[in-house]
């Protein structure tokens, strides 16, 4: 079970810079950027929140559930070097 946070899709929609809202939700610019990349491996719900309520969105638009075989097979298929 992979558990993506598609909260660089959501920051483009609302054109929020990520230095801006790193600071407005009270974590670090390189915590946001774990985030941002899908490199974190757990999320509080305080940081959620706090996504939630600046980005204007609710958590399911943030979080997308991707079967760990569908994700092995984009993984396979991805040839950019």
């Amino acid at each position: 079970m992979t558990i993506l946070l598609n909260l660089d899709v959501v920051m483009a929609k609302r054109r929020t810079p990520a230095g801006e809202l790193a600071t407005r939700i009270g974590i670090t610019p390189a915590n946001l950027s774990i985030l941002k990349n899908n490199k974190a491996k757990a999320i509080r719900f305080s940081t959620l929140e706090a996504l939630c309520r600046e980005l204007e969105c609710q958590p399911g638009d943030l979080l997308e559930y991707q079967p760990e075989d569908l994700v092995d097979n984009q993984d396979e298929g991805d040839t950019h070097a």
